[in-house]
């Protein structure tokens, strides 16, 4: 393993158990429910997803150095399809997307994009 892609993990890891237990204080704060609208499905999802398309970008980086913004984007197709196969099923039993629902989605997959999106951006600045 290389220490990038080892640095990336347990930097991702770290950040999204923090945004999870900050997200579960609130929730809890609010008096909403903990752990309901596969909370922890959703940064589970989000949090292998991240890991795994760095992983590709990053071993496919001398390969397909000119297409590494393609393949990110492709990242991105894929976490979208991974949410309308899994997640929004779910979330659509009652016909009615809640914002507790949104939230338990979207926190951990705004702030994985966040962290993918600077980390790659910092690692492609220093390649060149």
């Amino acid at each position: 393993m290389n220490n990038l892609f080892l640095r990336f993990t347990i930097t991702a890891i770290f950040v999204l158990a923090l945004v999870f237990s900050i997200h579960i204080t609130a929730l809890h704060i609010f008096r909403f429910p903990l752990f309901e609208n596969e909370i922890v499905l959703s940064y589970i999802v989000n949090l292998t997803l991240i890991i795994i398309i760095f992983g590709v970008l990053y071993f496919l980086r001398t390969k397909f150095k000119n297409q590494l913004g393609f393949l990110f984007l492709a990242g991105s197709l894929l976490k979208f399809a991974v949410f309308f196969i899994v997640f929004q099923p779910i979330y659509k039993l009652d016909n009615i997307t809640t914002k507790l629902e949104f939230t338990a989605f979207f926190i951990p997959y705004a702030v994985g994009l966040i962290l993918e999106s600077v980390s790659l951006s910092k690692w492609l600045n220093k390649q060149d």
